[in-house]
């Protein structure tokens, strides 16, 4: 039976960080959310330990990092790759030159709070089976047989995603071939023994260790005996035990596990993100090995660019391709983290070609450019969008043109009063106007127009998305108005060009 008494903007399937970034980012926007998890309780695996720069700089500019520092470790950035350890060059392009050690689950439950103060709906026990569109909505049915109606419907339900497999979206990519046994337990033997084993293992085995992480338990992850035909039935304790012993020659007495699972190393790409209503995102669109700790940061950082641009549809602002510049932005982003994974797994192998190329590769992040160059890869400070096909740059329509900061998000820069992320809060877009003589009156409701920036801005304006990612640089009045309807619509009102010298709003 279809409930028909109130369509719903927009349904999240998947209750994991991913999901919950994505419908506060709606709610900010005054879209009506509804999330429904299929678990009936928060999951207690430990996949992701940490957020990259780019991650908590998402939270900073929601106002949500005070929640999370106090809960976290924050570790100095280094050059790391394939388990390659360099330091970090000076002057990286972040306020937050640190990983964030946090564990998924507090991440998860802190992102959880948030959707739900500001007025995300949370049904818990609830699985999507079913899934019908049409020109007006999304028809999703539960496993207990109720439907229901919404505008747009997004999969956030992780690698084995049902509304993926629903669509017929095709995964491409390669299969696991290889399996880990993760789990946190306690253990039987003194510190200083785990640790000299692990030491040793991990010298030609990378994918072995075993950590503390509080209250006598320690984080173990030691390969598998191949790869389980039904990888989501958790490892027994016995299991673990035995690859233990294989392994490192010691089980180390391993017992009380608050929690077991396994992973693989499976590679694959979600062949499109969007099919009509219904798109993807995080794990859903994308599957890879933990090298690097990115793919967490992954599905932060999607909800993140299609969060504004889904409101904006569902608030009838949206100009023509917003929703569809998702696909078109992230797609490639996931593709680069993939060719990153695969390159930093080649680079494990104990082969003596791939040991080879690995110390070469130690060599070239000697050099500062090299190292710096894969630690934005990583961390996603330097990513940068191809807006070509949305800002005319083919056609030679803007003085900006091919201007460095085009598509970069921009880092936070100090205003005359306070910062810009803190200005960011609300989810609108901005204007960063040194001149004084521009104006984005005819959409006050979706930009900011800030004067007072101060000097750490050394452009005369730029334009923000509201994901913080620069959308136009410049000085020109008639420019600007070129430019502002291809990202935040057809303006309310007249869009005027100021007096030289008329100054509309300061900060």
């Amino acid at each position: 039976m279809t409930d028909t008494t109130d369509v719903i903007d927009v349904i999240v399937a998947g209750g994991g960080p991913t999901g919950m970034m994505l419908a506060a980012e709606l709610r900010l926007q005054g879209v009506r959310v509804l999330v429904l998890e299929k678990d009936t309780e928060p999951n207690r695996v430990v996949r992701g330990l940490g957020l990259h720069a780019r991650s908590v700089e998402v939270l900073d500019q929601r106002g949500l990092l005070e929640r999370f520092l106090p809960l976290g470790k924050q570790y100095p950035l280094h050059g790391s790759f394939a388990g390659i350890s360099k330091p970090a060059p000076d002057g990286l392009d972040t306020a937050h030159p640190y990983v964030l050690g946090i564990p998924q689950t507090v991440t998860e439950r802190l992102l959880t709070e948030h959707a739900v103060e500001v007025g995300i709906e949370l049904r818990r026990g609830c699985e999507l089976v079913g899934l019908s569109q049409d020109d007006q909505g999304v028809t999703a049915e539960l496993a207990d047989g109720a439907r229901l109606r919404s505008r747009y419907l997004v999969g956030c339900d992780g690698g084995r995603s049902t509304v993926r497999k629903l669509l017929g979206v095709g995964f491409p990519g390669e299969p696991a071939s290889t399996e880990w046994l993760l789990g946190e337990v306690e253990v039987g033997v003194p510190a200083e023994t785990v640790a000299a084993v692990s030491a040793e293992v991990r010298a030609t085995q990378r994918g072995f260790g075993a950590g503390p992480v509080g209250d006598g338990v320690y984080r173990v992850v030691v390969p598998a005996d191949g790869v389980a035909e039904d990888r989501t039935v958790p490892p027994t304790l016995e299991e673990l035990k035995q690859q233990l012993r294989v392994h490192g020659g010691t089980d180390f007495g391993a017992h009380s596990p608050r929690w077991l699972s396994r992973f693989g190393d499976a590679t694959r790409l979600a062949e499109h993100y969007r099919t009509g209503r219904v798109l993807l995102a995080g794990d859903a669109a994308h599957v890879h090995p933990p090298l690097g700790g990115q793919g967490l940061n992954l599905g932060l950082q999607d909800a993140f660019n299609l969060g504004w641009k889904l409101a904006a549809e569902v608030n009838g602002w949206a100009p023509e391709g917003l929703l569809d510049s998702y696909h078109a932005e992230r797609h490639p982003v996931a593709a680069g983290v993939l060719d990153f994974t695969r390159a930093q797994a080649e680079l494990l192998s104990v082969a003596p070609g791939p040991r080879a190329v690995r110390r070469l590769v130690s060599e070239l992040m000697d050099l500062e450019d090299v190292n710096r160059y894969l630690i934005e890869k990583v961390t996603a400070v330097g990513i940068r969008y191809d807006l070509s096909e949305r800002s005319g740059e083919r056609s030679g329509e803007r003085s900006g043109e091919g201007h460095e900061l085009l598509g970069r998000r921009l880092r936070d820069v100090g205003l005359r009063q306070g910062r810009l992320y803190q200005r960011m809060h609300g989810g609108r877009g901005m204007l960063l106007d040194r001149t004084g003589r521009l104006s984005v009156d005819g959409w006050a409701d979706r930009i900011e127009h800030v004067v007072d920036v101060g000097d750490e801005l050394d452009v005369p304006a730029v334009l923000l998305r509201p994901d913080g990612h620069v959308a136009w640089v410049g000085e020109d009045q008639a420019d600007l108005l070129v430019e502002v309807p291809r990202w935040f619509g057809t303006a309310v009102g007249p869009a005027t060009t100021p007096v030289s010298g008329e100054r509309k709003h300061n900060g």
